[in-house]
């Protein structure tokens, strides 16, 4: 029987690759739930750390983009090929995290080093809340995996309020009654009533909703 590691990276990947079919290219100057960054920027910060993070999970400390602080995000960098690029980061970032030495000892990624599973659970948070961003800012439907949520909570709970300079920024305050994903955006600092305004809602992928009750074991 295979190991088994602490979070399946793959659902979030599809799903965030199915969100990637949404965005058109009048959408990569629209704004994003993060201040002062555009769809486009998004998505660049978005392939910056998918390598990263997967470069992190093969220990490969001294890799571009694991050993100092990334760029500033930034449409400008975001490559003509980036639709067929990002997909296969995506993948890969899966894949390295499907081995279960990857969780094991330390990691480092955007010039910080701590211990893999605290990388493997700020990964799947960077994923996970960037996909949240990105389906706001086009009028996406989005829900994520409870398991995965409940995860992200208990990790971020801890954080201080005001957040941790160069890892999280500040929590925003929730409802007494949100469900498990308003949960986590606001933890992750979001806004979780933000939408895109003049933009209709388009279907997106049927992912588990973000709710408690849904979840299996």
């Amino acid at each position: 029987m295979a190991d088994r590691v602490p979070l399946d990276f793959d659902p979030p990947v599809r799903q965030l690759r199915a969100l990637l079919l949404g965005v058109t290219d009048e959408d990569l100057t629209a704004p994003t739930p993060c201040p002062e960054w555009t769809v486009g920027d998004l998505l660049d910060h978005l392939m910056g750390l998918s390598w990263a993070f997967g470069q992190a999970a093969k220990k490969l400390s001294d890799a571009p983009g694991t050993a100092g602080p990334p760029p500033a995000p930034s449409a400008a960098n975001l490559p003509s090929h980036w639709r067929s690029r990002m997909p296969v980061l995506l993948e890969e970032l899966a894949t390295a995290w499907k081995d279960p030495a990857a969780w094991t000892g330390t990691a480092t990624a955007g010039g910080v080093t701590m211990p893999a599973a605290d990388t493997g659970l700020v990964a799947m948070n960077e994923l996970v809340m960037h996909s949240w961003d990105l389906a706001q800012a086009t009028g996406q439907e989005f829900a994520a995996d409870p398991r995965i949520l409940e995860a992200l909570i208990e990790f971020r709970s801890p954080v201080p309020a005001d957040g941790a300079p160069g890892l999280f920024g500040p929590k925003v305050v929730g409802e007494d009654e949100s469900t498990l994903l308003e949960q986590a955006v606001a933890l992750a600092g979001r806004d979780p009533s933000w939408q895109r305004t003049g933009r209709r809602r388009r279907k997106g992928f049927p992912a588990i909703s973000g709710r408690s009750s849904p979840a299996v074991g």
